[in-house]
């Protein structure tokens, strides 16, 4: 997959009244996050730059249709604690937006600078106040959402100290494996149970 980074955004030569648009078109230069990086320009509906938030030095992809979509890089843990003599683990139901009431290992944005690692141990502090050790990547998940692309690495992890406080999230459960699929897992975090499901 090909990201790119929005350097410019300008209104269109021409207006939607001349050539018979129904709305009126930006003009995207884009730069290709690449060691020998390549310019791309492309046309695109206002309505859908509003919709998606897509601003100057933001980070945009290509669906498999051609269309333009936000690009969003998070990191996730798949917290594991043997309870019980089973493994169990840690998930979370989002307490806002859209998809508010689903399910998701918790996680959220790499900041600049950070790595996936130091981002995933700053998130669950500032989300569940405990610290984390991260460990092996399990599997970096690619997901085309309406309105943006979630790249999302995802690592197993386990409590070191504190516990583990719902700050953010509605609610949590620690599911062992045949529970798993008893909750209504967000769409990209769905794609990983498989994987966690053949090493418990």
């Amino acid at each position: 997959m090909q990201i790119y980074t929005v350097k410019c955004i300008t209104e269109a030569d021409y207006g939607c009244e001349e050539t018979g648009r129904k709305e009126p078109m930006a003009l995207l230069k884009l730069i290709e996050d690449a060691p020998d990086p390549e310019e791309k320009y492309v046309e695109v509906s206002e309505t859908i730059l509003a919709k998606q938030k897509i601003t100057e030095g933001k980070k945009v992809c290509f669906s498999k249709d051609g269309n333009i979509l936000k690009y969003i890089r998070v990191v996730a843990a798949v917290i594991r604690e043997k309870k019980e003599n089973t493994d169990k683990i840690f998930a979370t139901a989002r307490g806002y937006g859209e998809y508010k009431g689903w399910w998701e290992f918790p996680g959220g944005k790499i900041e600049a600078g950070e790595t996936p690692q130091q981002a995933l141990i700053r998130e669950i502090k500032e989300e569940l106040t405990a610290d984390i050790k991260v460990g092996d990547l399990i599997h970096t998940i690619e997901y085309d959402y309406p309105e943006f692309h979630l790249s999302m690495d995802c690592f197993w992890a386990e409590v070191v100290s504190g516990r583990l406080v719902l700050k953010e999230a509605e609610a949590a459960r620690w599911l062992d494996k045949k529970e798993l699929d008893s909750v209504k897992w967000l769409p990209a975090d769905l794609e990983l149970l498989d994987m966690i499901k053949s090493r418990l």
